[in-house]
């Protein structure tokens, strides 16, 4: 008998008995498709590739393992309760048994997912890493419309956008905010929370419209996690700093969809934790509320909100969050940077800027912030304002005392982290061109030419390092031009020897090539005259180079004959990626040149 023979009907070995179909895993946990997909996302149980697909390439395969863990896990009572709940209550409704129907409904079977929380992330800073998506999944769905009937629910998305603002005072606060970007998809943001850089991406201000092509289901899974997710980190980093969570608001300035400066009213007022009364003043409260009815409160305060077509995105100033808290911050040189970056600079928001956005990034950077509309802190005639934000042609009223800047103004300076000149930035006039911050240059191999002749220049100036520009003193320049001939003059007796043992190479060579010696080749320079030797010599050079770029290719094969496959793989994906690398450098310069050339031609 074969070593092995395993006989029919006998366990499996190998992947087979490694790895599973989606169908036998559906049918072995005994729960629909549908379930099945929304366990294993919040659970994080994704597909796997085994190295022999025993039932074929066509199917899915999850390791027995993942199954297993799935199997074992107390939320799939949960889905069979809700499964068993739903049926009750459509058979009620079938039988016009209304009371019945509305007693089940009032009770519905719930769970929660902050054990998943504590079982996907063990330590803090392993959530912190995983919070890319969760914060663009959550953004992205708090600029939704909240509308009844829809297949999004509105209290999902007033939990979004509470959740966003409070992520964004955090990041206001504590001035941990580095990089920013406007792109066609949106906003893109970068934050350094505990030494972990965290990146998300916010939609633009615009009225967002739900499309049928897009699987909703799958994507309320994701966020039903994010939102558990996001509120713990929430709790964490607000203890961390010494804040109260959740924070209570005043309700009419939560109407008027002014949370951030709802906050910060609420932090202004002293309520800490480490203040006994002001903790029992916080529980008698929610005992009040709890026995009033907050529910109905909070409905009503919506309901008036969708009536009056309040902005429901607008953030508000939840700039100034936790100014008076009295932990420590460890701050670096960097977070110094960032806090007095727009120090004592005072701005006021045209209507028609990207408000939610420059609420968010000023503060974060140390300034101060007002807008055009109800809850404000201060109006647009407060004579302290510095810069007024505008992003429209013309201005009908100019005050003399402030500049009037364009958006992207602001977006540069932080992304340069020096307050940039606004003669670039004046109303009217077309900016430079934004350059994103996540771009590397030296890597790329392309450098703007704003960003060469005018940011670096600006950089190192506000560092007290200022780059060499025409029109240095005489003493300086002197010692520059004896220093630079000196240098000349090395660098061409270095190159006139090299001239010199290259044609001495080039004629031994020829000397070879002709099967010449020493002696012949004299006697025949002696009988003929010098110039015939002159009129060989670019015969000659020629064929060396030919020789040289046969050497060097023969030693190319020869090279690449003694490596793997594996590395040969490595080296042309290598070269293929540096001619991407040049094309795309090439491309750039021709569309500045194309670009260049237009404008030239419209001011014709």
């Amino acid at each position: 008998m074969p070593k092995h023979y395993r006989p029919a009907g006998k366990k499996k070995e190998g992947n087979a008995a490694k790895y599973i179909t989606r169908t036998k895993a559906v049918s072995y946990l005994q729960i629909s498709l549908a379930v099945f997909r929304k366990l294993c996302i919040l659970k994080g149980v994704f597909p796997r590739e085994p190295k022999k697909k025993v039932e074929g390439n066509h199917k899915t395969y999850y390791h027995m393992k993942d199954i297993a863990f799935l199997a074992h896990d107390p939320l799939i009572e949960k889905f069979r309760e809700i499964k068993v709940h739903r049926k009750k209550v459509k058979k009620a409704i079938a039988k016009k048994n209304r009371d019945l129907a509305d007693r089940l409904l009032n009770r519905p079977p719930t769970y929660k997912l902050d054990r998943l929380i504590i079982e996907r992330y063990p330590t803090f800073v392993d959530a912190l890493r995983d919070l890319d998506d969760c914060l663009t999944m959550v953004h992205l769905f708090a600029a939704l419309p909240a509308v009844e009937g829809e297949r999004v629910q509105v209290q999902r998305i007033h939990n979004c956008r509470r959740l966003s603002h409070e992520w964004q005072a955090y990041i206001s606060r504590t001035n941990a905010l580095r990089k920013t970007f406007i792109s066609v998809k949106g906003i893109y943001y970068q934050a350094e929370v505990q030494g972990q850089k965290i990146t998300w991406l916010t939609p633009h201000a615009l009225q967002q419209v739900l499309t049928d092509d897009v699987d909703f289901n799958v994507m309320l899974t994701f966020l039903e996690f994010y939102e558990t997710l996001l509120g713990f980190i929430n709790f964490k980093l607000y203890h961390s700093i010494n804040v109260n969570y959740p924070p209570i608001l005043d309700p009419r300035l939560e109407a008027l969809a002014a949370e951030l400066y709802a906050l910060s009213r609420y932090m202004s007022s002293g309520r800490l934790p480490g203040n006994p009364e002001t903790n029992g003043l916080i529980k008698d409260k929610e005992t009040e509320n709890n026995e009033e009815g907050s529910k109905t409160v909070e409905s009503e305060l919506r309901l008036a909100q969708l009536q009056h077509q309040l902005p429901a995105n607008e953030p508000g100033t939840l700039m100034h969050l936790v100014e008076e808290s009295t932990a420590d911050d460890t701050e670096d040189s960097t977070v110094k940077e960032c806090r007095s970056l727009f120090k004592n600079l005072k701005f006021y928001l045209s209507r028609e800027v990207p408000r939610e956005s420059l609420l968010f990034i000023i503060p974060a950077f140390g300034g101060t912030v007002s807008w055009e509309g109800e809850g404000a802190p201060f109006d647009e005639t407060d004579q302290d304002i510095t810069h007024q934000i505008v992003d429209r042609p013309t201005q009908s009223h100019v005050f003399l005392s402030r500049e009037y800047v364009q958006p992207q103004w602001v977006f540069d300076c932080v992304n340069n982290c020096i307050v940039l000149p606004t003669e670039y930035y004046v109303v009217g006039r077309v900016p430079p061109p934004h350059l994103s911050p996540f771009v590397d240059n030296d890597e790329v191999g392309y450098t703007p030419e704003f960003e060469e002749k005018i940011l670096k220049r600006l950089r190192a100036a506000s560092k007290d390092k200022v780059l060499p520009l025409p029109g240095l003193g005489d003493e300086d320049q002197d010692n520059s031009m004896v220093d630079a001939r000196s240098e000349y003059n090395e660098v061409a007796e270095k190159k006139r020897k090299l001239d010199m043992l290259e044609k001495q190479y080039h004629e031994e060579l020829k000397m070879e090539i002709e099967g010449e010696t020493f002696s012949s080749l004299a006697n025949k320079k002696g009988d003929n005259p010098t110039h015939a030797v002159d009129n060989d010599a670019h015969a000659a050079n020629d064929q060396v180079d030919d020789l040289v770029e046969q050497a060097k290719k023969d030693e190319a094969e020869m090279s690449k004959s003694f490596v793997s496959n594996k590395t040969e793989g490595l080296i042309r994906a290598i070269e293929i990626n540096k001619e991407r690398k040049r094309s795309n450098v090439e491309l750039l310069k021709e569309r500045k040149r194309k670009a260049s050339s237009s404008a030239s031609a419209k001011r014709k």
